[in-house]
């Protein structure tokens, strides 16, 4: 599966537009977890155990979009974006969305920019 941030996948052209897909994923820490990551954020500097959390959570909302878009029969997604939002103060909500559609290769399609 392709997955692309820009509207287009260079040396391919969009034959099918699938529709719209996403993967949504709504974490929390444990207690323990939060009471480190507070501790922590007394000194000042990254919160290592906030990090995890959500470069895995970002990691599995991607993994869940394409499944999504796999599902509908898309090959590619493009202008594919992360969103996030807190949800009652502890919990963390991150979202993959994107357009799923079909390509195949096409040497007159957009390239890369070098």
């Amino acid at each position: 599966m392709i997955v692309s941030t820009a509207p287009f996948v260079a040396g391919h052209r969009v034959v099918e537009t699938k529709g719209q897909t996403f993967g949504l994923v709504v974490r929390s820490r444990g207690f323990s977890g939060n009471l480190i990551a507070g501790l922590r954020s007394l000194g000042g500097g990254e919160i290592h155990e906030y990090t995890e959390l959500l470069e895995d959570t970002r990691r599995q909302a991607l993994d869940r979009l394409v499944k999504n878009a796999t599902l509908m029969g898309a090959n590619a997604v493009i202008s594919m974006r992360f969103d996030s939002s807190e949800l009652a103060g502890t919990m963390s909500e991150i979202v993959a969305y994107g357009t799923a559609v079909v390509v195949v290769p096409d040497a007159d399609a957009p390239q890369a920019i070098e």
